[in-house]
C-alpha cells in the first residue's frame, strides 16, 4: 500500500477520517470534484443530503478504479457542502455509511469539510475531491 494512516498522540480520534497521511507510492491521482451525477449526467438525491454523499463517494470509488485505486490509496478527500451547519452531520454520516456499504470499503483518510454558499448547479448539495497515490 502506498498510503499508511495515522492518528498521532494528542491529537482527537475522529471515526470519520485519520489526522495524517504519509504517501510512498509513485503515481499521484488528483480526482474532479464530484457531485451527485450517475453515469448519465442525472443529479441522484434532488433534495436529500445523504443520497447526494452516497453518490459522490461512489463516484470517487469509481474514479480510483479506473486509475487501479481503491479507498485505500486515498491520500486526502476534500468535501463542500451547501449551507452546512453540525446539524447536518448525520446526514452526511449516513451518506457516507451508505457509500462505504456499496463499495466495501470506508474512505477514512485525512479531510476537510468546508460550508459553501452554493455549487456548480442548484441542486448539486455536496461536492467531493480526491487525492491518492498508487504504486506503480
Amino acid at each position: 500500500m502506498a498510503i499508511t494512516l495515522v492518528n498521532p498522540s494528542g491529537l482527537p480520534e475522529i471515526g470519520a477520517y485519520q489526522q495524517v497521511s504519509v504517501a510512498t507510492g509513485t503515481k499521484l491521482v488528483f480526482i474532479a470534484g464530484q457531485v451527485a451525477w450517475d453515469a448519465e449526467g442525472a443529479t441522484v438525491g434532488a433534495g436529500d443530503l445523504a443520497a447526494q454523499v452516497e453518490q459522490c463517494y461512489v463516484n470517487v470509488g469509481t474514479a480510483l478504479a479506473a486509475v487501479g485505486g481503491t479507498f485505500e490509496d486515498l491520500a486526502k478527500l476534500t468535501v463542500y457542502v451547501v449551507d452546512w451547519t453540525p446539524e447536518k452531520m448525520p446526514q452526511f454520516m449516513e451518506g457516507v455509511a451508505r457509500a462505504s456499504a456499496r463499495l466495501g470499503s470506508t474512505p477514512v483518510a485525512p479531510g476537510t469539510l468546508v460550508g459553501v454558499a452554493a455549487l456548480d448547479v442548484p441542486e448539486h448539495l455536496v461536492e467531493v475531491e480526491a487525492t491518492a497515490v498508487l504504486d506503480s
